[in-house]
């Protein structure tokens, strides 16, 4: 009998996710670790270092914080709270006063430095 999985949760995007955090926190680790040390000895020690911490960093912020937040926001003060207003509030223009033509300043003349000597 070939019946494939049915899962309750899909976890193509946890995982594509969570693919997309391990790069980046590999090209950071890259950057830091060549930036400060260079390739020098324990190259690969500092860098596995520098991954796990920006990797451990990014996960917890947008796989689990920015989730959090955004349920909450939904499930406490609703779903109209969460949403974007679709129309820009308009505010009158304020009426202002006709301003009285002004006449056009007149420019000084500058005195050619090279004249005075």
């Amino acid at each position: 009998m070939n019946r494939t999985p049915t899962w309750p949760v899909t976890y193509k995007p946890i995982l594509r996710q969570t693919g997309i955090l391990a790069a980046v926190s590999l090209g950071l680790a890259l950057l830091l670790v060549a930036y400060l040390f260079g390739v020098q000895d324990h190259f690969f020690g500092r860098l596995f270092g520098a991954f796990f911490v920006f990797f451990w960093l990014l996960a917890v912020t947008f796989l689990g914080i920015m989730p959090f937040v955004s349920w909450a926001a939904t499930s406490w003060f609703g779903k109209t709270w969460a949403e974007e207003s679709t129309e820009p509030i308009r505010r009158p223009k304020p009426r202002v006063a006709a301003s009285p033509t002004r006449k056009p300043t007149r420019t000084a003349t500058r005195l050619d430095s090279t004249k005075n000597r």
